[in-house]
């Protein structure tokens, strides 16, 4: 007698992984992300290869553990992925200071991104 198992959350024909507290501001990350979305996955990890962002590493490596999932938990044709899904959350803010002249402050923010990517099989020969 155990727990019920969950519903999966996603079609059959999908897969996804998240990245959490990420140390990239939102606006930047979702850059990045905004140029992959939609495209096939093998075009998706060479545009975020020759990408000058720094962030972009870090999507790239979430992009390939998406296509291991996709394969390895989930038996999708690899050659069929694309990116369905791509979104960027927001995360905790750290709130530091920084002595400036005539004894004030400023107000440093260093904030925290989540990261979602989900991948779908494309129907079809597409």
């Amino acid at each position: 007698m155990g727990k019920a198992a969950a519903p999966r959350r996603l079609a059959d024909n999908a897969a996804f992984a998240t990245a959490n507290n990420v140390r990239v501001s939102p606006r930047k990350l979702n850059l990045v992300v905004s140029s992959i979305r939609g495209l096939k996955v093998d075009s998706a990890l060479v545009q975020l290869s020759f990408s000058p962002r720094r962030v972009a590493g870090l999507v790239r490596h979430l992009l390939q553990s998406v296509i291991a999932n996709a394969e390895n938990n989930h038996h999708l044709d690899v050659d069929q992925l694309y990116v369905a899904e791509a979104y960027v959350g927001k995360g905790l803010v750290l709130k530091r200071w920084m002595p400036r002249a005539r004894s004030r402050v400023n107000r440093v923010q260093k904030p925290f991104s989540h990261l979602t990517i989900i991948v779908r099989e494309r129907e079809g020969n597409n």
